[in-house]
C-alpha cells in the first residue's frame, strides 16, 4: 500500500455532526481544505466557506459573526454567506478578487456532508443514508477521533473486523470473530464494498453481555455496507443460540445495532473518526446508553492508538517491502481499489469556469 492514499475530491464527506454546527464559528480541515461552519439566523442551514481570511489569511473560525455574515478577527474584512466580501476596512471600494470560496453542503441523517471538489458536480441525491441516526425509536452514541494516519489505514481497519478478537478482546472481540470465514460482494459501479461474517454459535462479548443480558453463547451476524470514500454501516444482529427470526424477518428476541463510521481525511496522514452506535431496544435505558457510549469508545481508542503506530511504522519500511495479504484481506483490497478508482476520476480536468 502506498505510505499515502490520494484524496477523492469529487465526493461528498461527513465534515460535523448537525448538533456541532451552531451560531458558534466551526473550523475544520476536510481533504488539506480549512472550511469554517455556521448556521445561518433565519432559517438555520448550515454555511461552508473557505477558512482563511483572503487578506492575511487568518482563520476566519477564530473570529465573529454579525448577524450571518463573518467579520475576520484580525483586520475586520467582513464576508456573506456565499464567501464574497462585503467590507474592507479604510476605504469603500471592495476588491473585486475579495472572496473566499463557498462549499456545497447538506445536513442529512444528523450529519453534515460537505462537497469538495467542483460544485457544478455537487448532487445531494448521491449521498449515501444512515437513516437510523435520526429516526423514531432509535438511540445514538456517538464521538469523533482525530487519528494521525493516513484514512486508507482505517478504511482496511473498518473492512476486516476479525482483528476485533485480537486488539477488542475484552470489549466487542472474542475468537469467533477471527475464525469464522467472511463472505465479500463488490459493486464497484456503485462504489460499495459489502462484507458479512455470520457466527452460529459464539461468545457473547461483554459490550453485548452487559448491553442485553444475554447470558449465553450467541448467533452474531455482522454485515458491512461500504460506500466509498466516507459512510460505513455495519448491521449487528445478536440472538441467544437457537432463535430463529420469524418468517417475516422480524426478530423479536434479537438486538439489532447500526454501527456507524464516517471516513474523512482531513490532510495527508491524517483522518477524522467519526463513531456512531445506535439500537432499537432499551432506548429508554439511560445506563445501556452510557455503557454502550464509554465502552465504544475504549474500542474506538484502541484504533486510534494501533493506527497511529502503525502509520509511524509505514513511515520507516524499506523501499520495495510488499505486504502479504489473505482472505480476510479481499474487502479492504475491493475497497482500495474503489477508492483509487474515484480519485483518478475526481483528477480529470474541469472545464474553466468563466
Amino acid at each position: 500500500m502506498p505510505h499515502m492514499t490520494a484524496f477523492a475530491r469529487n465526493q461528498w464527506y461527513v465534515a460535523a455532526y448537525a448538533h456541532e454546527v451552531g451560531r458558534e464559528l466551526l473550523g475544520r480541515t476536510v481533504l488539506g481544505e480549512p472550511l469554517v461552519f455556521y448556521r445561518t439566523e433565519d432559517d438555520g442551514r448550515p454555511v461552508a466557506l473557505h477558512d482563511r481570511c483572503v487578506h492575511r489569511r487568518y482563520p476566519l473560525s477564530e473570529s465573529g459573526l454579525d448577524g450571518d455574515r463573518i467579520v475576520c478577527g484580525y483586520h475586520g474584512f467582513t464576508y456573506d454567506t456565499t464567501g464574497t466580501c462585503v467590507y474592507v476596512p479604510g476605504q469603500k471600494r471592495v476588491p473585486r478578487t475579495a472572496r473566499v470560496a463557498s462549499y456545497p453542503v447538506v445536513e442529512q441523517d444528523a450529519l453534515i456532508w460537505v462537497w469538495i471538489g467542483d460544485p457544478a458536480l455537487a448532487d445531494p441525491e448521491t449521498i449515501p443514508r444512515a437513516r437510523h441516526l435520526d429516526s423514531p425509536g432509535w438511540v445514538t452514541v456517538s464521538g469523533m477521533e482525530p487519528i494521525d494516519a493516513d484514512y486508507g489505514l482505517l478504511v482496511d481497519n473498518l473492512l476486516d473486523l476479525s482483528h476485533e478478537t485480537y486488539l477488542h478482546g475484552g470489549y466487542i472481540g472474542t475468537p469467533e470473530v477471527a475464525e469464522t470465514p467472511i463472505t465479500t460482494e463488490v459493486d464497484e459501479g456503485a462504489g460499495i464494498v459489502r462484507v458479512s461474517r455470520h457466527m452460529d454459535d459464539a461468545e457473547c462479548p461483554p459490550f453485548y453481555a452487559k448491553s442485553t443480558g444475554i447470558k449465553g453463547r450467541i448467533t452474531r451476524w455482522q454485515d458491512i455496507e461500504y460506500h466509498a470514500p466516507c459512510l460505513y454501516l455495519l448491521h449487528s444482529r445478536i440472538a441467544p443460540v437457537g432463535v430463529v427470526p420469524e418468517a417475516d424477518g422480524s426478530d423479536p428476541n434479537g438486538f439489532h445495532t447500526e454501527i456507524t463510521y464516517a471516513i474523512t481525511p482531513s490532510a495527508d496522514g491524517k483522518v477524522y473518526d467519526f463513531w456512531m452506535v445506535s439500537r432499537d431496544w432499551a432506548t429508554d435505558d439511560a445506563e445501556v446508553t452510557e455503557f454502550l457510549r464509554g465502552n465504544n469508545h475504549t474500542v474506538v481508542m484502541q484504533d486510534v492508538d494501533a493506527l497511529n503506530l502503525l502509520q509511524k511504522t509505514l513511515g520507516t519500511e524499506r523501499t520495495g517491502y510488499q505486504e502479504l495479504s489473505i482472505n480476510i484481506d479481499t474487502g479492504g483490497l475491493a475497497a482500495r481499489r474503489i477508492l483509487a478508482r474515484l480519485v483518478e476520476e475526481g483528477a480529470k480536468p474541469m472545464e474553466k469556469v468563466q
